[in-house]
């Protein structure tokens, strides 16, 4: 295995190796509450180019490092399957293989949106023992300070910071970037730019409603969560908003500035001018 190897409580992108790739498959690579649920959607409307789907979003697009579902099944449901293949992981391009018929969509989300989002699933979570979260604002400071590496926490700001300039620095012709916010302001558009890059035709008359599949009021009402029935305390808040600047109006103007400060300590300027779009 010549790539990095993350692994975790939960996840191993160990389980990548000598995977078994067929040319059009798509691997779709995002932090956690970075657009994941959202993007294999759109890839799922596009491949089947109808909102009414075959099987539930997490049968159709499994979580290969995921070690709750043994590998050999998750492999095994995914050799089974006819159609153009998509398949989720948390894992930076650096810790999967990159194969030259695959496409990597990698997802970015504003860190303090993204933030945000783990801060409220976290109190979705269903414990033995609940813990009282800390306010928000305490939550985001430490979230921003916290000094760890991205190997050992990867929903850290390390760790997201990594993931995408990983993705970022790479010239190869098969790894696409996708904002979170250009997906908010401007979804028809972008779901025809991956459908370009990815080589799908779709049916003028189809459009409308692949559109408003993909919109979050849709996947809210559907509440298809990647989760065990258990886990979520209300599944429909799976998908809470959707919405940017939650993180920004969370904090204090000096504590902005400590952000970017940090920011600029862990990824490149060009990235965080697009990846910030202040």
């Amino acid at each position: 295995m010549d790539w990095t190897r993350y692994t975790s409580a939960d996840e191993d992108s160990g389980r990548w190796e000598d995977f078994p790739f067929r040319r059009g498959d798509i691997v779709i690579s995002t932090r956690s509450k970075s657009g994941t649920t959202w993007m294999q959607m759109i890839c799922a409307l596009l491949v089947f180019r109808t909102p009414e789907l075959p099987e539930p979003l997490s049968a159709l697009s499994p979580w290969l490092d995921w070690l709750v579902t043994p590998r050999d099944e998750v492999i095994a449901r995914l050799e089974a399957q006819r159609h153009r293949r998509f398949v989720k992981t948390h894992t930076p391009l650096d810790g999967v293989p990159l194969d030259p018929r695959a496409t990597y969509i990698v997802v970015a989300r504003h860190p303090l949106d993204m933030a945000v989002s783990l801060h409220h699933q976290s109190a979705n979570i269903v414990r033995e023992r609940s813990r009282a979260l800390p306010p928000l604002d305490e939550w985001l400071l430490d979230w921003i300070s916290r000094d760890v590496s991205h190997l050992e926490e990867m929903d850290s700001l390390p760790g997201v910071m990594w993931h995408l300039s990983d993705a970022w620095s790479r010239s190869e012709p098969n790894v696409v970037l996708v904002h979170y916010d250009d997906l908010l302001r401007d979804l028809p558009g972008e779901m025809r730019r991956l459908a370009g890059i990815l080589g799908i035709d779709v049916p003028e008359d189809v459009w409308p409603s692949l559109v408003d599949a993909a919109t979050f009021a849709s996947m809210r009402a559907r509440a298809s969560v990647p989760t065990p029935p258990g886990v979520l305390k209300d599944d429909a808040a799976f998908f809470r908003r959707g919405t940017s600047g939650e993180g920004r109006a969370a904090l204090t103007p000096a504590d902005l500035a400590r952000y970017h400060e940090r920011a600029a300590a862990l990824a490149p300027p060009d990235l965080l001018t697009w990846l910030h779009r202040d």
